[in-house]
C-alpha cells in the first residue's frame, strides 16, 4: 500500500499524460515516461510508449464534446499504472523513481506553456528593449529604420 504522497504523485503523473498530450512537449515527455516506467528493460520501456501514444491518439480523436471525459479516464488510467509500478518496488527503487516522476512532473508543468497557431509561447521572462533608433520585437516584418527627411519648402 502507498502512502498518501505517493498516491497524490501517482495522480500528478496522470494529469501530466493528459496535459502533455498532443503538445510540443510531448515527445520529450514520453520518452522520460517509458525510460522510467521500463525500469532499464527496453521492451518494457517500448510497450509504455506505445501505451503513451495510443493515449495521445485517443485524446486528439475525441470529439470536442467528449474530450473531458477520455482526459478524466486517461488521467485515472495513468495513475492507476503510476501506482502499480511504484507498489512493484522495493523501498530503494521506489524513493529513485518517486524522484525521477515528481522530477518529469515538474519538467511538464513548466513546459506546459502553449500557444494558438503562428504563436509563441515563452514559460518565462522575456525582456524586449529597444534604443537608441533601433527596434525591437519577438518577432516583427520588414522594417526600415531611417531619418526622417528634414524640414522645408517641398521640391518639385
Amino acid at each position: 500500500m502507498l502512502d498518501q504522497a505517493l498516491v497524490v504523485l501517482a495522480s500528478a503523473f496522470g494529469a501530466a499524460v493528459a496535459s502533455a498530450a498532443g503538445t510540443e512537449v510531448w515527445s520529450g515527455f514520453r520518452d522520460r515516461a517509458a525510460l522510467l516506467f521500463g525500469r532499464r528493460d527496453a521492451r518494457e520501456a517500448q510497450v509504455v510508449l506505445e501505451r503513451l501514444d495510443r493515449s495521445a491518439l485517443e485524446l486528439d480523436r475525441a470529439d470536442p464534446g467528449g474530450a473531458d471525459q477520455v482526459r478524466t479516464r486517461l488521467e485515472a488510467s495513468w495513475q492507476a499504472r503510476c501506482e502499480d509500478l511504484l507498489e512493484s518496488l522495493g523501498e530503494a527503487d521506489r524513493e529513485e523513481a518517486a524522484g525521477q516522476l515528481r522530477e518529469l512532473v515538474a519538467r511538464q508543468a513548466a513546459g506546459a506553456v502553449t500557444a494558438g497557431d503562428d504563436g509563441i509561447a515563452i514559460g518565462g521572462n522575456a525582456d524586449i528593449k529597444a534604443d537608441r533608433g533601433s527596434a525591437a520585437a519577438l518577432r516583427m516584418g520588414d522594417v526600415t529604420l531611417q531619418n526622417p527627411p528634414m524640414p522645408g519648402p517641398e521640391q518639385r
